[in-house]
């Protein structure tokens, strides 16, 4: 499976972004998909992850209240909406995929994660 993330872009503190993450190959094959950020000059971070079935979300405690991660299996897309950017939410974003398909855990480190994206940039102005 191969991944592309979009959606990203030069936005006013406050704005929202709605960012995309396609799987083309094969599917995210019924597992876990995560989105992580790295801002400049710092470790890539977990965002969010969304169980295969939609039915569990994880969300670190930067992104609570204001972002909100969905899939739809169907048409092989996982979204990110943000909501309320603040000028630190600003880094490199990435979605990526586990291999375990079926599984309702959601790891929150990078290293549990088999498949990345190419990332997009979102840049929070303030």
């Amino acid at each position: 499976v191969q991944l592309q993330a979009s959606g990203g872009g030069l936005v006013k503190d406050g704005d929202s972004l709605a960012l995309s993450c396609a799987a083309s190959g094969r599917s995210f094959a019924r597992g876990v998909v995560g989105w992580f950020r790295q801002p400049p000059g710092q470790e890539r971070e977990f965002v969010a992850g969304i169980s295969w079935d939609g039915g569990r979300v994880e969300y670190a405690d930067s992104a609570k209240g204001r972002f909100t991660i969905s899939r739809d299996e169907a048409q092989n897309m996982v979204y990110l909406h943000l909501g309320g950017l603040k000028p630190e939410d600003t880094a490199a974003y990435f979605c990526a995929a586990s291999g375990a398909p079926g599984s309702r855990f959601i790891p929150l480190k990078s290293v549990n994660y088999a498949v990345w994206g190419q990332g997009t940039q979102v840049t929070v102005s303030s």
